[in-house]
C-alpha cells in the first residue's frame, strides 16, 4: 500500500501564510501539514508515500518522501495533479489532499475497507461547519448515500440539508478493480472532452475538473463508491479564517471537540 499527497495547488485563500511557501507547509500547532499527514502515515506501516508538488515545490523536502511535479498547476485541479503519478496507481493506493490532518484512526477504518473505491465522508460534519461558515451551505457539497453507505451523489451546491449525508474530507483509496477503472475512465473522458465539452463537468475545461467532479463521473458510469463513515477527527486548513479558528481554539483547549492532535 501507497500513499498519494496532492500538494501542487497555490493556496491563495490561506494568503498571507501562503505568500512564499505551499499550502501543505503551513503550520499548524508546531509542525506543517504534511509533516503530520506523513507521521500518520507511517504510523500505519505505510513507507511509500509519493507527493505531488507545483507551487514552491523546491520547500517541500522531505525525507524518503519520492516527488512527483505538476509543471501545469497554476492551471489545473486536483484530477490532472493525481494522474501526473499515473504510474503509482497500481495495487492499493490511498490519495490525501494536501490541506487536510486526521487523526490515526481515520486512516485504519479506511484502510481496512476491502472495497474497490473507498471514500472518507464525515457524517458528523454539520456541527464542524457551523464552527467555520455562518451559513454552513456557503461551502457544504451534496452527498448521497444508500441504504448500504455507497455514494450515489457529491459534489453538487446544495439548498437544503437534506441532501447532505456527511461530508468528502479529501481522503480516499482506491485499489484492485477500482485503480484499473480509475485509470481506464480517466483516459476514456480526456478524450472525450476533445470534443469542446467536459463531460466531468460541462462548466469547466476538462484540466479543472474537481476531485469531486470525477467522483460524481464514476458513480455515473456505475461504479460502487464505499462511504467509509466518521465523526469528526479531521480538520482542511483552506482559508486563513480555517487557520485562525483553529489557533483560538487550540489555546483555549477547546480542539480536541473536533480533533486529537498528537504533540
Amino acid at each position: 500500500m501507497k500513499a498519494i499527497i496532492l500538494a501542487a495547488g497555490m493556496g491563495d485563500r490561506l494568503r498571507p501564510l501562503t505568500n512564499n511557501k505551499p499550502k501543505c507547509m503551513v503550520e499548524l500547532f508546531g509542525k506543517s501539514i504534511i509533516e503530520r499527514q506523513i507521521e500518520i502515515f507511517r504510523s500505519c506501516q505505510i513507507d511509500e508515500i509519493i507527493v505531488i508538488t507545483g507551487y514552491q515545490s523546491q520547500l517541500i523536502n522531505l525525507k524518503n518522501v519520492t516527488y512527483y511535479s505538476n509543471p501545469k498547476f497554476k492551471t489545473t485541479n486536483m484530477v490532472e495533479t493525481l494522474f501526473c503519478a499515473k504510474e503509482k496507481l497500481t495495487d492499493s493506493v490511498i490519495i490525501s489532499y494536501g490541506d487536510i490532518i486526521f487523526e490515526k484512526y481515520i486512516l485504519e477504518k479506511l484502510i481496512a475497507s476491502q472495497e474497490d473505491f473507498s471514500i472518507v465522508v464525515d457524517k458528523n460534519w454539520e456541527k464542524y461547519w457551523k464552527m467555520r461558515f455562518e451559513n454552513p451551505l456557503d461551502d457544504a457539497e451534496s452527498l448521497v448515500l444508500d441504504k448500504d453507505n455507497f455514494i450515489t451523489d457529491i459534489g453538487k451546491k446544495v439548498e437544503n440539508l437534506s441532501d447532505i449525508c456527511g461530508q468528502y474530507i479529501g481522503l480516499m483509496k482506491f485499489q484492485n478493480l477500482g485503480l484499473i477503472s480509475l485509470n481506464e475512465f480517466y483516459k476514456k473522458t480526456k478524450e472525450k472532452a476533445k470534443n469542446g465539452i467536459n463531460p466531468l463537468n460541462p462548466d469547466l475545461p476538462f484540466e479543472r475538473s474537481y476531485m469531486t467532479d470525477f467522483l460524481r463521473g464514476l458513480i455515473s458510469e456505475n461504479y460502487k463508491l464505499k462511504s467509509i463513515m466518521i465523526e469528526n477527527g479531521w480538520l482542511e486548513v483552506d482559508t486563513i479564517n480555517d487557520y485562525n479558528l483553529y489557533h483560538k481554539l487550540y489555546q483555549n483547549n477547546l480542539l480536541s471537540d473536533l480533533i486529537k492532535i498528537d504533540e
